[in-house]
């Protein structure tokens, strides 16, 4: 395969080992910092950009709905562009995309732009997840891909804390427009890095690889059904969390963002601590018991009203189970995926993840209109109860084939 031609060269190069490992796993999870940048500024910024835009808590919803549902729809497709054309050119694509797409976002006008803007960011998050897989599996060793996986899938949450708080005062003296032309540049200069960090792909192939599909079967489809119900409930945190601290909580807009940064820290630490857990055998269970916990971070955020703390708890456990599933069902893509599957695996899972980033926050953004959040966290809760029941449902049919094989 082209991507793994090119990362089995970063190996396997001279001087190769824990240093270029090092460079390599910074570089990816830079790449998937930025590649949903857009999702996080969105909501840490959303009380400054309802004020200056005159936009409705719907139509910020609808931000996320109208990106998601890009990347969800281009995530198959992705995946075999990723296989055909290699990961030096996919990440160069999607960090410089990226960067065009903040600057858009940046000199909106209006909810036009804006939602434009955010369509085009979808084409970086239909490639973050496929392209740093495939990297990972040529590249790094088996022992450490749990670990190596968990640090790249915590750039996303990396990405909610630069969001949440740099990036949220830095809007407090640039305006928020200043803060989010600065990511645009930080994302061009990662682009740069890409371009001169990683070897030359090999020539892009005339075929999509044999076997690929875009409908996902067998763990394949049940994690994307996981992942559908847990994207919904994270994005409708991600989405209003910073708004309900504003409007229900009293909160400022910079410490209303900072409860987006430390979920942001949270996702990080609990993404790569799941993610070196998951091992075989035990990888399994982990997406069911990470969304129980999920739903009782929800019920923190719920009794937030009357106790600011739990608030605080509630982002915090968000950032720990929920945000860590996502970690570990790209694991579990890996340690099973058939040889030369891995890319369109992964796309299809995230599929599934950014489809229900599309649907979650329209459906929380009618509750938020009249005021009502409890009821939306209640709606945030069923949401990730559901990804429970998938994941649990699927683990033990899983253990079931298992045994019936060795028997």
């Amino acid at each position: 395969m082209a991507a793994e031609g090119t990362t089995a060269a970063i190996a396997e190069a001279p001087g190769a080992g824990d240093g270029r490992t090092r460079r390599l796993t910074a570089l990816l999870t830079c790449a998937m910092a930025f590649s949903m940048l857009q999702l996080f500024l969105l909501g840490a910024l959303g009380p400054r950009l309802v004020e200056e835009l005159g936009l409705s808590p719907a139509v910020l919803g609808l931000t996320t709905t109208v990106g998601f549902g890009t990347a969800a729809a281009l995530s198959p497709a992705g995946g075999r562009m990723v296989d055909r054309v290699g990961p030096r050119r996919s990440l160069v694509l999607l960090l410089v995309v990226s960067a065009v797409a903040l600057a858009l976002i940046g000199a909106a006008p209006g909810a036009g732009l804006l939602l434009g803007a955010v369509a085009l960011g979808g084409i970086p998050q239909a490639l973050a997840n496929p392209a740093t897989n495939k990297a990972i599996l040529a590249a790094v060793p088996p022992a450490r891909r749990g670990a190596v996986t968990g640090l790249k899938q915590s750039g996303v949450q990396l990405g909610a804390f630069a969001a949440g708080l740099p990036l949220a005062a830095l809007a407090g003296g640039l305006g928020w427009r200043g803060a989010v032309w600065t990511a645009s540049g930080a994302a061009l200069l990662a682009g740069a890095w890409a371009l001169r960090a990683l070897p030359a792909d090999p020539p892009v192939r005339s075929a999509p690889p044999v076997g690929t599909s875009y409908v996902p079967r067998g763990m394949v489809a049940w994690l994307a059904g996981f992942s559908l119900f847990l994207g919904a409930g994270i994005a409708s945190v991600n989405t209003y969390l910073a708004l309900y601290g504003v409007r229900a909580l009293g909160m400022g807009p910079t410490p209303a963002g900072a409860l987006v940064a430390a979920l942001g820290i949270a996702g990080v630490l609990g993404r790569i601590g799941w993610s070196k857990a998951a091992r075989p055998g035990r990888a399994e269970w982990l997406p069911g018991l990470l969304a129980c916990g999920a739903v009782g971070a929800a019920a923190l955020l719920a009794g937030g009203s009357p106790v600011l703390p739990l608030v605080w708890a509630g982002a915090v456990a968000v950032g720990v189970f929920a945000v860590s599933g996502n970690a570990v069902s790209m694991v579990l893509v890996m340690q099973r995926a058939a040889p030369g599957r891995a890319g369109q695996d992964s796309a299809l899972v995230a599929a599934g993840f950014f489809a229900g980033f599309a649907v979650g926050p329209p459906l929380f953004g009618l509750l938020a209109q009249s005021g009502r959040y409890g009821w939306g966290w209640l709606l945030v809760a069923v949401e990730f109860a559901a990804a429970g029941a998938v994941a649990f449902l699927w683990a033990v049919r899983d253990r079931r084939a298992g045994a019936g094989r060795t028997a």
